[in-house]
């Protein structure tokens, strides 16, 4: 565990100084510090940032520790921070991958079952309220939009209301793909117009399962590729969520989405990293 955290340490450290970030440097912990908390928490400690404030401040790994009150605050104010550094994560991963092909999915991530939706303090909208089809039920929160690399690595997340649809939630994507890239999805993100902009825009083959009676029928090896593809992308995914604990606790909404980001951040280092 301990070579582990250290590693995760050094990464994000680099990853700040890559992107050039600057501090007050009368500060007792750094952001560098603040944020490999925080993911070591999702990593070792089901999302608990107590214990995993206290298992770095006994075993000297930051011997300055914040108090609970003081750390959250800090950990709030690097939110955007966080999502700037796995975006440059993101972006060195694109850069060093031979592998032009990549994976689109969203999956639910509830603050509640839906029939506990009247006790959620967090956020109160009904936008939050969405279904989950493999489970034919609903759940109140929000869906992840997730693009990976063709072996699960993720390179791309964005946060919707868990009413979103899967088209919203590609529109939202930044998609900064080099040319040539293919990306694959079910069914839901059938768009024509995006899938032509893509094409003729960035160079991107948006690859997407027809529906039966589509307008742009598939020929079967096409079809045979894509329903192969889309089962790999269901095993991924499920890779993914498997690591993410059955409720995340939280007092803020902001709180809760940090616990989130923590777990994707926290899944590609270790996948692709440590």
């Amino acid at each position: 565990m301990l070579k582990e955290i250290i590693a995760i340490y050094a990464i994000t450290d680099d990853l700040l100084k890559a992107i050039g970030h600057e501090e007050d440097s009368r500060r007792v912990m750094s952001d560098a510090e603040i944020i490999t908390t925080a993911v070591c928490a999702a990593i070792f400690f089901n999302g608990n940032h107590s214990k995993a404030c206290t298992y770095m401040k006994e075993h000297g790994l930051i011997p300055n520790m914040l108090d609970k009150s003081r750390f959250n605050r800090r950990l709030h104010g690097v939110f955007m921070l966080m999502n700037d550094l796995f975006h440059q994560m993101g972006m060195i991963l694109k850069e060093i991958s031979d592998d032009i092909e990549y994976l689109l999915d969203s999956f639910p991530v509830p603050m509640c079952d839906n029939i506990r939706i009247f006790n959620v303090k967090l956020i109160e909208s009904e936008k939050y309220r969405g279904y989950i089809a493999s489970k034919k039920r609903y759940f109140y929160g929000v869906r992840v939009q997730l693009l990976t690399t063709k072996t699960g690595i993720p390179v791309e997340f964005v946060f919707l209301p868990g009413s979103a649809n899967d088209v919203r939630g590609l529109n939202a994507l930044p998609l900064n793909l080099p040319p040539g890239s293919e990306i694959y999805g079910d069914a839901a993100y059938t768009d024509y117009t995006i899938e032509d902009d893509l094409e003729h825009t960035s160079q991107i083959s948006l690859k997407v399962m027809r529906k039966q009676k589509s307008k742009r029928p598939d020929p079967p090896w096409i079809q045979y590729i894509k329903q192969h593809t889309r089962h790999y992308i269901e095993t991924v995914f499920s890779s993914i969520t498997s690591d993410f604990p059955k409720s995340i606790h939280a007092v803020t909404y902001q709180g809760f989405l940090l616990k989130v980001q923590a777990f994707i951040f926290a899944f590609t280092l270790q996948e692709a990293f440590i």
